[in-house]
């Protein structure tokens, strides 16, 4: 015991002098040479990883966007600085999984316990960006009785306009999709906001509201003997939070399941992330109740889904086809070494760090045999991209398949898999992901050698299983029905409207 006392101890002094370390280099100016040499290992790294790079950019353009970014570096900067100007760049390449991790503060558990006893300056709104403008679109606890509509027009007396133009550069879709952008923003405005202007205990804001123009002042509160229970209830994990994967933080769950009806004749499944998690049993309970139901319509909903696991909606497509299919085309990768270069200690306590050193050579062999070569290219090998038989319990009916600009990866995976084998009819927008695939899979976690920012590089090829339309663009619906602002704020859903009107026509006409 004595031992284990001490080996903790050491850990947790290490951890805290890390975290240290850190903070002082996050703050410290890097010399333009050595930031010019981040540039050109970026560069190099993804050349030698990334197996579909010049996918959406000629290769002559981004050998000069990164020349150019180099002619701009004259003065010493620091990693937060030195991100908003490379980022931009990788941005350019148009992969949307492909981004630097922003540079942000660490904090010890104490600081980290502290935040989590108070509630956030902005968490508590739900927000919606149009062009260079933000709208509050829910206030969940009526904070200041700010109302649903409200413009966001300055932060600090700093324009919104200004921040939604500097952040939109650093993110991007896969190739030249558009209704992605609005989506990720949103959730992601405040990271780049608070790592910007670090975690504050007021704000400032000035507002817009039916013309009228307010100015409020936010302010982090201490949450009550109240929040604090429910927050320690919410993370209690019950039968029912495991199987339809509960989320903590957001209070929701990322895969639900209803009939929409009282004959049970429309069924709807909501999946919000294809976390993998329980998802087998998820799935399995759930097709065996639609089938006792003998549920003729099927509604699937990936609004605002940015993806996972291949393995769950490899899973979900056999629930849904009626004969074997195979689902992606074999991956892609850039050389026969490439799954081993996928960081595999990264984030590891030191006791799993033991853990893992014993399961290495496993591990190791594991990969080393992963990769094939076929017609000069190499390949990872995966479960997906072999033929799967569909479950006894697969729907036969009619499905439907709701989509937006927040579809994202997996979830453009299958719903171009499912439009393709027409077997689902596509309602809302264009998905954010691409509808002929994307490189994801898994990383090689790279860190850049002067500035130390993360740059994690998408090791993998993933492309659905289809006829490829080379649109460069994501999967476009069969009945496109784009939902506004004010249809969020009103709780208004046309899109799933327009599908239950249609159901209720072919009930008519079947006289039902």
């Amino acid at each position: 015991m004595k031992n284990y006392s001490v080996i903790f101890l050491l850990a947790v002094l290490s951890s805290c002098a890390s975290i240290k370390r850190h903070n002082e280099q996050r703050a410290s100016c890097i010399a333009p040479e050595q930031l010019k040499e981040d540039v050109d290992y970026a560069y190099l790294k993804l050349q030698q990883m990334h197996p579909q790079l010049y996918w959406y950019i000629p290769k002559q353009e981004l050998d000069r966007k990164f020349d150019s970014l180099k002619l701009t570096i004259n003065d010493s900067l620091t990693p937060l600085q030195f991100y908003f100007k490379i980022q931009p760049v990788i941005a350019g390449i148009r992969e949307g999984h492909l981004s630097l991790r922003i540079p942000r503060r660490k904090f010890t558990k104490k600081e980290v316990k502290n935040l989590e006893n108070t509630k956030g300056l902005f968490s508590r709104f739900e927000y919606y960006i149009s062009g260079n403008k933000m709208f509050i679109i829910e206030n969940r606890e009526s904070v200041q009785n700010i109302k649903p509509g409200t413009e966001i027009l300055s932060i600090n007396s700093t324009p919104v306009s200004e921040y939604i133009r500097k952040y939109r550069n650093l993110i991007s879709s896969d190739g030249y999709n558009t209704t992605f952008q609005p989506y990720f923003l949103k959730d992601l405005f405040f990271n780049f906001y608070t790592a910007e202007n670090g975690l504050a205990n007021k704000a400032v804001i000035e507002t817009l509201y039916n013309g009228q123009k307010k100015t409020y002042t936010l302010r982090r509160e201490s949450k009550s003997e109240i929040d604090l229970s429910k927050d320690k209830a919410m993370k209690k994990r019950t039968q029912e939070k495991k199987l339809n994967d509960y989320v903590a933080s957001s209070n929701s769950y990322n895969r639900s399941f209803k009939f929409l009806d009282k004959d049970s004749s429309v069924a709807y499944i909501k999946v919000k992330s294809f976390s993998r998690d329980y998802s087998d049993e998820f799935y399995k309970k759930t097709f065996a109740k639609i089938k006792n139901a003998n549920s003729a319509y099927l509604i699937i909903d990936v609004r605002n889904n940015y993806g996972g696991s291949l393995h769950e909606i490899n899973n979900l497509y056999s629930y849904l086809s009626n004969q074997p299919f195979t689902l992606i085309k074999p991956s892609q990768v850039t050389s026969k070494g490439t799954p081993l270069r996928t960081n595999y200690f990264r984030k590891s306590t030191p006791l799993d760090f033991a853990f893992k050193s014993l399961a290495y050579p496993s591990y190791f062999f594991a990969q080393a045999f992963s990769t094939y070569r076929k017609d000069g290219k190499v390949f990872y090998k995966m479960k997906a991209d072999k033929p799967t038989k569909p479950k006894k319990t697969a729907f036969q009916g009619k499905v439907f398949v709701l989509i937006n600009g927040g579809s994202f990866s997996a979830s453009s995976i299958i719903t171009a898999k499912l439009k393709s084998d027409k077997r689902a009819i596509l309602v809302g927008e264009e998905t954010g992901g691409a509808n002929d695939g994307t490189v994801a899979g898994f990383y090689s976690y790279q860190k850049l050698p002067n500035s130390k920012i993360s740059f994690p590089i998408g090791l993998l090829l993933v492309q659905p299983n289809i006829n490829f339309s080379d649109s460069q663009k994501g999967v476009v619906p069969d009945v496109t029905i784009v939902e506004s602002m004010q249809d969020i704020i009103d709780k208004r859903d046309p899109q799933m409207d327009w599908i239950r009107s249609e159901i209720a026509k072919e009930k008519e006409k079947r006289g039902q």
